[in-house]
Formats: structure tokens, C-alpha cells, sequence
């Protein structure tokens, strides 16, 4: 998929839990990723579009179910695409919206403690 309109927001090389400082850039960068995951209503899209059944949806299908208006949900999939975590494909007059299981590992990844994440490779 091809993401139209996205602003990828690359992820630090570095765990802020690695043990060793974190570079100031790298955090300004996790730190407006994590933001967009701060929210109820983009964490609550974030779970909508990843149990949608093609794994997919537009804003029409996002807005009954958040109770939220159009605009609103708009607004908070733009900060989501922004962010890196979902993309954006437009088709027609319609946009539709899929996670970006890559940019989810990641910070998955960084917020992992070094041991913690060496105990689970070695499974």
C-alpha cells in the first residue's frame, strides 16, 4: 500500500531503557510518537482499524462507533498518520486508513528492557 499524505516519523536507534542516554532528537521524536498514543480516542481508532476485517477503514466507519464527528476523527487520523503508525491510501473519493505493524514493533522494541527483550529472543 502506498501511503498518500504520510509523514513518517522515524524511530530512535537507541531504547531510552538501553542504560545509556538517550540523544535529545531521538527523544523529541518517541517522545510526539508516544503522544499520539496518549489519547483515548486514537488509541480507540488504533483498535477499530486493527479489527476491522480487511484490516482497513475509512473515517465513515470509524465515527459511529467512537461517537465522534467527522472532522473530530479526521483530526486524530492525521496525528496517528503523521505519527507513522497508520497509513493513508486514498481510492476515489474515499481514504482508507491501515496500521503500520512495523512503526508498532518498534516502539513495542524501545520500551522493552534489554533484558526483558534478550529473554524473549532466546524463546
Amino acid at each position: 500500500m502506498q501511503g498518500v499524505g504520510t509523514v513518517k516519523t522515524t524511530m530512535p536507534v537507541i531504547s531510552p531503557l538501553a542504560g545509556e542516554p538517550i540523544k535529545r532528537a531521538d527523544a523529541e521524536r518517541l517522545a510526539g510518537v508516544l503522544k499520539a498514543f496518549a489519547d483515548p480516542a486514537r488509541l480507540r481508532l488504533l483498535s477499530l482499524i486493527q479489527a476491522s476485517p480487511a484490516g482497513e477503514a475509512s473515517v465513515s466507519d470509524l465515527t459511529a462507533p467512537l461517537g465522534l464527528s467527522q472532522p473530530t476523527v479526521s483530526h486524530h487520523l492525521r496525528i496517528l498518520t503523521e505519527a507513522g503508525l497508520i497509513e493513508r491510501e486514498k481510492r476515489g473519493v474515499w481514504a482508507y486508513y491501515r496500521l503500520v505493524p512495523s512503526a508498532i514493533a518498534a516502539i513495542a522494541e524501545l520500551l522493552t528492557p534489554p533484558r526483558k527483550r534478550a529473554a524473549k529472543k532466546a524463546r
